[in-house]
């Protein structure tokens, strides 16, 4: 098999035109999901049955199904129903936009907040009852304690979700989006160059992936420097 190396070449400008999409459904995306997984923390943590279960279902019931399926089930399903229709969210759900949205939301509020909770169980016992000790609230030892240390022991985790999410967005193409993966099947039905053009999309996605990992990567010793100053 010969590479034509001047058609990968030739096929980074035209799949960055997709670039602006892509990073619109991972910030989107990812802002709306961190939202979902902290309130879903809340409730994990908050005591309560009534709020624990129903997150608890909704976390196994997103980390259990593909994230695919979700995105068919939310652009193919939703619509029948003439209640979504005339609902206030249907003119978000009848866009594909709106739908791949939704989905990578929801999908990554679900894992996102299991690592949050990771990070909250992680905090030392010795800690909080040394706030008890001086006299803080409940409140004041989950922002003042709990919340940093737990950012902190979460990072490294949520860096490797963010990355996940940026290859989720991939899947919005199924559902005729023109991010970079739409663009790059588009090439290819033009081309009849899978493996030149699906080769230039692997070495883009693998370049923001390696951004993304510095960036967590230089914030993770931002914060790190202050535990060894504690320590």
């Amino acid at each position: 098999m010969i590479i034509d190396l001047n058609l990968i070449l030739e096929s980074f400008p035209l799949m960055l035109k997709g670039l602006g999409v892509t990073f619109q459904l991972l910030f989107i995306a990812g802002f709306c999901g961190l939202i979902l997984a902290i309130l879903l923390l809340l409730m994990r943590i908050s005591g309560k049955w009534y709020l624990n279960y129903p997150a608890q279902i909704y976390i196994f019931v997103f980390r259990g199904t593909p994230i695919l399926v979700q995105i068919f089930i939310i652009y193919y399903g939703l619509p029948q129903f003439g209640f979504i229709r005339n609902s206030i969210v249907w003119p978000i759900l009848r866009e594909p936009m709106g739908c791949a949205i939704v989905a990578l939301s929801l999908n990554t509020g679900a894992y996102v907040s299991e690592i949050l909770r990771g990070g909250v169980l992680g905090v030392g016992k010795g800690l909080l009852e040394a706030g008890s000790a001086l006299g803080m609230t409940a409140y004041q030892k989950f922002i003042y304690i709990t919340a940093p240390i737990a950012t902190r022991l979460a990072l490294p985790a949520y860096s490797n979700d963010v990355v996940s999410l940026l290859k989720s967005t991939a899947l919005a193409s199924t559902i005729t989006i023109a991010d970079m993966t739409g663009i790059a099947r588009t090439i290819v039905a033009d081309t009849y160059a899978p493996y030149e053009i699906f080769i230039s999309l692997a070495i883009v996605y693998l370049i923001f992936t390696f951004i993304i990992q510095k960036l967590f990567g230089h914030i993770e010793r931002y914060l790190g420097q202050y535990t060894r100053r504690e320590g």
